[in-house]
């Protein structure tokens, strides 16, 4: 994301906090972070990692990739490649492609993932809403813990699951990369 969008997002974390009237105190205990650190995140000051953003995720109730559209423009029907938007996660390198922008009419989503060998990303807040998901590896390997259940998947493989948490690690020695749908309820 570029310097804009992320001001938007911080700005954005904030209004849904607000929202419902909680305190940067609530909003900790709730999603089990630093208030300082949502602080700094609420303020631009730092970028959220992707396990971060997946905790405050699940305190809101919504998916990333729909917290990240709320940021941006409402998505054309045709999205370039070189348009798609992009987010990294500097801490583990992961890098998201959000393929097909979600939008309000729409209930599915198509997001690609880079994972580099050794990154570990662990989502263990639950997830409640029920969405349905669809992980199909393209390149490398990748092991996938949904709900405690390790799945040790290829190039290839299609995994469909809804977890309340779920663990993303490539252990090497190349990179992963895969597609998932995310299907709202």
């Amino acid at each position: 994301m570029d310097t804009a969008a992320d001001e938007r997002l911080a700005e954005r974390l904030a209004e849904l906090r607000v929202e419902r009237g909680w305190t940067l105190e609530e909003l900790a205990q709730r999603a089990d972070v630093s208030r300082s650190t949502l602080s700094r995140v609420e303020r631009s000051e730092v970028s959220p990692t992707a396990a971060l953003l997946g905790r405050l995720c699940a305190v809101y109730g919504r998916s990333m990739s729909r917290l990240l559209a709320e940021v941006e423009a409402a998505p054309a029907r045709l999205v370039r490649a070189a348009d798609q938007r992009i987010w990294r996660d500097e801490a583990t390198g992961y890098v998201r492609r959000s393929v097909s922008p979600p939008h309000g009419s729409l209930r599915a989503e198509v997001i690609e993932g880079l994972l580099p060998a050794g990154a570990d990303i662990a989502y263990d807040k639950p997830d409640d809403t029920g969405r349905e998901h669809h992980l199909w590896v393209l390149d490398g390997l990748l092991s996938m813990t949904v709900d405690g259940t390790e799945h040790l998947l290829e190039a290839g493989d299609c995994l469909r699951f809804t977890a309340e948490t779920s663990r993303f690690h490539c252990p090497g020695p190349t990179g992963a990369r895969y597609a998932l749908v995310v299907v709202e309820p």
